[in-house]
C-alpha cells in the first residue's frame, strides 16, 4: 500500500476538503483526487461519497480513517527509529502576529535552528483572523495569535499573556508619570481596528469616562515605532517588543497610573501523524518562554527599585537575594 496515498486520504478527511488537502501537501487538486482514486481501487471500496458537493465519508472511509492514522504513526516511528543518531529533516509552516514576532519568536527561531540544523521554516506574519483561517485550512502547521483557532482536529494552548505598555519619544516625553487623561491628549497609536489591543485601549478610556483625542490603528510595529520616533504620538506595544526596540531607537517606556490589559497569546496547531515537528516546537516554545519569564520579572523589579528615591543599585540587588 502506497503510504503517500494514505497520507492524501488522511488530510482530505482531516481538512474536510480535497482542495485544502492539496494545498497542504503542495499538490494539484487533480493529483490529490488521483491518489484517493488509486487508494480506493487498491482497497476495492469507495472511501468518499461523491454524489454531491457536500463532503462525506462512506462507512468504509470512516473505518479506514482510523487505520490510516495508525499506518502514518507507525511510519513516523519507523523513520525515527532507523534515523536515530543523525539529524532529522524538519519542515514547518509557522504563522504569527507581529507582537509575538517582535517579542520572542525571532530568538526562539534562532534557538530552533541551532537545536535542529535540518529545520526548513516558512514564516508568515498576519493578523489574528487571517492566521486562524489559515490554521483551519491547513496551510499553516502552527500559529501564534491573540485568539485560539477552533475546528475539528485543531488543538490550542494558552501561552503567558504579554504585558502591554505605552511607548513614547525619549526626547519629547520627559514626565516621570502620566495619567490616562494626559495620554488621552496625545495622538495614540495601536494595532489594527478591532484587534484586542485596540479594543482594550478604548475600553480603558471608557471605564474612566475619558475620550482620547485621536487613536490611530496601524498593523505594523515597525511603522508604529518609526512614527513615535518622529514625534507623531504614543504607541501601545508589548513590553518585550518595546524593550528589544529600545536598544536601537530613541524610545522610552512611559509610566502611567493606568495599566493596559495584557495581550492574550495562543498556540494553535493540528496534530500530524506523519511528523512530530509541531509537537516538538510547541514544547520548545513553552520551555523557552518559561526560561525568559523569570529573567524579565527580575529586570522589571530592578528598574522599579532604581526608580525609587534613596534606593541604590546595591540595595536593589540585596533586596532580591
Amino acid at each position: 500500500m502506497n503510504l503517500r496515498f494514505v497520507e492524501a486520504f488522511y488530510w482530505v478527511v482531516s481538512l474536510k476538503s480535497v482542495t485544502r488537502a492539496a494545498e497542504k501537501l503542495f499538490l494539484t487538486q487533480s493529483a490529490m483526487s488521483s491518489r484517493i482514486a488509486a487508494l480506493e481501487e487498491e482497497l476495492g471500496v469507495l472511501l468518499l461519497d461523491r454524489r454531491d458537493k457536500q463532503f462525506r465519508l462512506t462507512v468504509a472511509g470512516l473505518r479506514f480513517f482510523t487505520y490510516a492514522q495508525r499506518l502514518l504513526e507507525l511510519q513516523r516511528e519507523v523513520k525515527a527509529e532507523i534515523g536515530a543518531g543523525g539529524p532529522q529533516p524538519m519542515s514547518l509552516r509557522i504563522g504569527s502576529i507581529e507582537s509575538v514576532l517582535h517579542s520572542w519568536l525571532i530568538p526562539m527561531v534562532e534557538k530552533l535552528r541551532n537545536d535542529y540544523p535540518e529545520l526548513e521554516l516558512e514564516l508568515n506574519v498576519e493578523t489574528t483572523p487571517v492566521l486562524i483561517d489559515q490554521a483551519r485550512r491547513g496551510t499553516l502547521d502552527l500559529v501564534f495569535a491573540a485568539l485560539p483557532a477552533s475546528a475539528d482536529g485543531l488543538r490550542s494552548r494558552a501561552l503567558p499573556p504579554m504585558e502591554m505598555v505605552f511607548v513614547g519619544n525619549a526626547r519629547l516625553h520627559r514626565r516621570r508619570l502620566y495619567s490616562l487623561a494626559d495620554l488621552g491628549e496625545l495622538d495614540l497609536l495601536t494595532f489594527q481596528r478591532g484587534s484586542q489591543p485596540h479594543v482594550a485601549l478604548l475600553d480603558m478610556f471608557r471605564q474612566e469616562q475619558l475620550e482620547p483625542r485621536r487613536v490611530h490603528t496601524i498593523s505594523s510595529i515597525s511603522a508604529m515605532t518609526q512614527l513615535v520616533e518622529g514625534g507623531f504620538g504614543v504607541a501601545t506595544l508589548p513590553r518585550a517588543a518595546a524593550q528589544r526596540l529600545l536598544q536601537h531607537r530613541e524610545l522610552k517606556l512611559l509610566q502611567c497610573g493606568a495599566t493596559l490589559p495584557p495581550l492574550p497569546v495562543f498556540a494553535s496547531f493540528r496534530s500530524d501523524p506523519t511528523s512530530s515537528a509541531v509537537e516538538t516546537v510547541v514544547k520548545e516554545v513553552f520551555s523557552f518562554i518559561g526560561q525568559q519569564e523569570p529573567l524579565a520579572a527580575r529586570r522589571r523589579g530592578v528598574r522599579r527599585l532604581q526608580g525609587k528615591p534613596g534606593v541604590s543599585l546595591g540595595a536593589s540587588k540585596k533586596s532580591m537575594s
